[in-house]
């Protein structure tokens, strides 16, 4: 029953990553197609300001993952981390030139730099979570199984870069559906419809590629495909389907909260439907959740620790979140940093 729960809880963990992650990497994807310095400079400048206050913290949810990954279930984690080494690794890679890339972009004064540091940051968006979703595509098409050896035909197949073609959809379309609701908040109409209709294409893009992914699931992985059209799995696809609808219905509106829920809720659904379509596995037809579970004690303690997790960090992140949408995040500018300054100044003692 705890092996339960923390699996639950492991699938919740990777969902709000794929949701929150994934809207950082797809204002990175957009930065990428924003084009020359002249035509990409006001995307550029709106995914810098949306970005700055949040993009670190998502990371929490990737450490979550694995924390829970690595003591709820070990067999899982070596079994993944050892079959699916190299596009695991190269995901790492990306994220860390990612977050060095967006780091070094601002303070550099330098225009090469600029564009170097730009570069990297916007490649490695798009590079980073197609290999997270060729990882996952590996498992769901039951090539991952303790003891296989690493090896190209276990990421490389068309289960796998269809999953990774996704993913880059996904984050390309969750970018955009934020960043338009981001236009609107720094008062930048032109962007408005600018990222409104790159998310319409993005979800007409997703959307292709559900289907492509059916067929294709059907083919090269059974056991995942069977459960995603039936019981809890089919609930879920129906659900990412009609807030599919809903999202393209009030894109052409007002951007608000409620294209954002809705947004969200499509992913949401989508991650959650592959999770319990491999129910009772975590590989699909080779471990159970009761196999890769560790020891009783460790997961009770896992249980509390993520207790802990719900009632101190969530809250924490969901404020951080709440703050940034009402922008009491944003930097000061050189002039107010100034102003501050001399402020500090004329008050202070004289020597004399």
């Amino acid at each position: 029953m705890t092996a339960d729960l923390i699996a639950v809880v492991l699938l919740l963990a990777v969902t709000a990553y794929t949701c929150a992650g994934g809207t950082d990497y797809g204002a990175g994807f957009w930065d990428l197609a924003a084009g020359g310095t002249e035509r990409g400079r006001r995307p550029r400048w709106l995914i810098d300001r949306a970005m700055a206050p949040v993009w670190e913290v998502n990371n929490v949810w990737l450490v979550f993952v694995l924390v829970i990954m690595w003591t709820g279930f070990p067999v899982l984690f070596q079994t993944v981390f050892s079959a699916m080494w190299l596009p695991l690794a190269l995901a790492v890679v990306g994220m860390v030139l990612r977050g060095a890339g967006f780091a070094l972009r601002k303070p550099t004064r330098r225009l090469a730099g600029r564009r170097l540091y730009g570069a990297v940051f916007a490649v490695a968006s798009v590079v980073t979570p197609f290999f997270l979703g060729a990882a996952v595509g590996g498992v769901a098409s039951e090539r991952v199984a303790p003891g296989t050896d690493a090896s190209a035909d276990v990421w490389t197949s068309p289960t796998s870069v269809v999953f990774g073609l996704v993913a880059v959809a996904t984050t390309a379309f969750l970018g955009a559906v934020f960043l338009t609701g981001d236009a609107r908040r720094f008062d930048a109409p032109d962007l408005v419809g600018y990222f409104r209709r790159r998310a319409l294409w993005s979800l007409a893009v997703l959307t292709v590629l559900a289907v492509v992914t059916g067929f294709v699931t059907h083919e090269d992985a059974p056991y995942v495909w069977h459960g995603l059209t039936r019981g809890p799995g089919l609930f879920f696809v129906v659900l990412a389907g009609a807030s599919a609808l809903v999202t393209a219905w009030l894109l052409p509106r007002a951007p608000g909260a409620w294209v954002r829920v809705t947004a969200v809720a499509v992913v949401a659904s989508a991650v959650i439907g592959w999770g319990t379509a491999q129910r009772p596995y975590l590989l699909p037809t080779s471990l159970t959740v009761a196999d890769a579970a560790g020891a009783p004690s460790t997961l009770t303690w896992l249980a509390i620790v993520t207790l802990v997790a719900l009632v101190v960090v969530v809250p924490a992140v969901v404020l951080l979140y709440w703050l940034d949408s009402r922008g009491e995040l944003e930097e000061l500018t050189d002039a107010e940093l100034r102003k501050g300054s001399g402020a500090a100044g004329d008050g202070a003692a004289p020597d004399s």
